[in-house]
């Protein structure tokens, strides 16, 4: 296998690269770096984890660097395309980190999240070397004619290149296209080859050289398991909690959902148990969507419940519906509805790197087997285990059915999603307990949630912060408003009592216990069993020590022939 000096990077390139800890190449990053240094257009299919953001990063970066080499004159010479803010800020970031020895010589901006088009104008004057946008946003900075690319730009890169025709950027894209020179390069990376990468192919590439890695879109079943446990909706609820409180589930995890609302409910309802977890969805600003993912990568939080925000423009198919909270009382919580303001750039599930998944749940199992892949694709990457762990209904049987046709034919093996061996009747225990919490999360509940997050979100702004400075009365306005009707607090749910304990980890734990406290709260967790010669020497301290003697007196001896009953 080549090794990253062996492909002809800059010395200042290669010392980034160290200081990022890649020891070698990745298979796209091999093949594909190679062919975008010869100047080739390049179609690159890969699976989520394997580095192509990388695999084409290096190469651009050293065509940048070649280009100051001959001291040609400043100009915009790269343009990056991707279909959500996030990861534009992920790709900008990558960027950054890569030109930590070259901050002089590479100039790189992302403008996806900036302010208003005059504010940004000033940014673009300086002509940076690489622009990150989305195509709707650098659309509309070409037509305010902020920039000019026809005559600098060299080359084109459009990452995800499956999703920009699902978020609605066709046409964006078509009218970017006549902003562009006649001649450029242009790479398009995506983790499938669907029809409307074909369609974009035809539309962006000449001639190109296709990628299709000889490895599967999915990790292999030795270091990404799937199981899958068949439940209903109230069991879902007791199932999440039981599987946290009683640490079966332990490292981080994401958890989807199929809206909105059901996120909020489900962090309020995990909330009564002292379970900690962040909500993330497309209605966040984006700023606060940037800082929650950096603080779960560095291990601030340790459980994010993220909305499928697959369904930007419309209100959700029936069938998303349908497989969602079927509960009738709270029928109106478990839809999502389609005039709220969501951030049509934004995206959870594809593109941001979540680092150190340990754990998805799909607590809604998704509609169809490519969201079900881009889910899982937030664990088990590069080299680590994970585990995707999905709840499915009696409604949601025939997604589960083709998700499963899919893995097989995805994997390359007879992979299966094994049936994960929960037994309903030993947490039955925590059925009264779930029942109760469940209920008592109410429409208002989610509501009042939201109008505080947003409260929170306006008093930590720092576009506001001046404002607020010279108008102390309006933030006083803020901080004593009324007061919110949130969930009830009862604090004896946080912990879980020895009698609701499932009889199978007792058996595990020989009836011993302790208590353990974590990210994610209190739980009880197996006293850890001491070896045999340990409670020999135990046994042996116990007979010599005088106050023992007294065993065979009335009391202990009633005692000990009542145990061996």
């Amino acid at each position: 296998m080549r090794q990253f000096h062996d492909i002809g990077l800059d010395d200042r390139l290669l010392k980034a690269i160290a200081s990022l800890s890649w020891k070698e190449p990745t298979l796209i990053q091999e093949k594909a770096i190679p062919l975008i240094l010869e100047g080739k257009d390049v179609l690159a299919r890969a699976r989520t984890g394997s580095g192509k953001t990388g695999a084409f990063c290096l190469p651009t970066l050293q065509k940048i660097l070649d280009i100051k080499a001959t001291a040609r004159e400043q100009a915009i010479r790269a343009l990056i395309l991707a279909p959500s803010k996030e990861l534009c800020h992920q790709i900008h970031a990558n960027f950054k980190q890569l030109t930590a020895f070259c901050t002089r010589d590479v100039k790189v901006i992302d403008i996806s999240a900036q302010g208003d088009l005059t504010s940004v104008k000033s940014l673009l004057n300086e002509k940076p070397d690489i622009v990150v946008s989305t195509p709707t946003r650098i659309l509309s900075h070409l037509s305010a004619k902020s920039l000019d690319l026809k005559e600098s730009l060299e080359l084109l890169i459009i990452d995800e290149a499956d999703l920009i025709f699902s978020f609605g950027f066709e046409d964006d894209l078509k009218m970017l296209l006549g902003h562009l020179p006649k001649m450029y390069q242009a790479v398009l990376a995506s983790a499938t080859l669907t029809e409307d990468v074909i369609n974009l192919k035809k539309l962006v590439l000449h001639n190109p050289v296709v990628l299709k890695l000889q490895e599967p879109l999915i990790p292999p079943s030795c270091q990404l398991s799937h199981y899958v446990i068949r439940s209903e909706e109230e069991e879902k609820f007791v199932l999440i909690y039981a599987l946290f409180k009683l640490n079966l589930v332990r490292g981080k995890s994401l958890i989807f959902v199929n809206n909105v609302d059901r996120s909020y409910k489900l962090k309020l309802y995990l909330e009564q148990f002292g379970i900690k977890a962040c909500v993330l969805n497309s209605e966040l600003p984006q700023m606060s969507r940037w800082h929650t993912v950096q603080q779960f990568n560095v291990g601030v939080y340790n459980i994010i419940i993220a909305s499928d925000d697959r369904y930007l423009n419309e209100k959700a198919p029936e069938a998303v519906v349908k497989a969602g909270n079927k509960d009738d009382k709270d029928k109106e919580q478990g839809s999502s509805n389609p005039k709220r303001r969501r951030d049509k750039e934004s995206g959870v599930s594809r593109g941001i790197d979540f680092q150190y998944v340990s754990n998805v749940i799909n607590f809604d199992f998704p509609v169809d087997s490519e969201t079900y892949i881009h889910r899982v694709g937030r664990t088990a990457r590069g080299n680590n285990q994970g585990a995707a762990l999905s709840f499915a209904s009696m409604n949601e049987a025939v997604f589960l059915q083709e998700v499963e046709t899919a893995l097989q034919d995805l994997s390359g093996e007879s992979l299966t999603m094994k049936p994960f061996n929960f037994k309903m009747e030993e947490v039955e225990g925590f059925r009264y307990r779930a029942k109760d919490a469940w209920k008592a999360v109410t429409r208002i509940a989610v509501r009042e949630a939201r109008l505080k997050e947003i409260r929170l979100e306006i008093m930590n702004s720092q576009k506001l912060k001046d404002y607020f400075e010279t108008n102390p009365k309006e933030m006083q306005a803020l901080r004593h408003d009324k007061a919110l009707k949130t969930v009830k607090q009862q604090p004896h749910l946080k912990h879980v009592p020895d009698y609701i304990i499932p009889r199978t980890l007792k058996q595990l734990g020989k009836g011993k216990w302790v208590k353990h406290v974590g990210s994610t709260g209190s739980g009880y967790i197996p006293f850890p069993q001491k070896s045999k010669a340990k409670r020999g020497k135990r046994g042996k301290k116990r007979k010599s020590d005088p106050l023992m003697s007294l065993e065979f007196s009335g009391v202990n001896k009633k005692k000990k022939e009542k145990a061996k009953k």
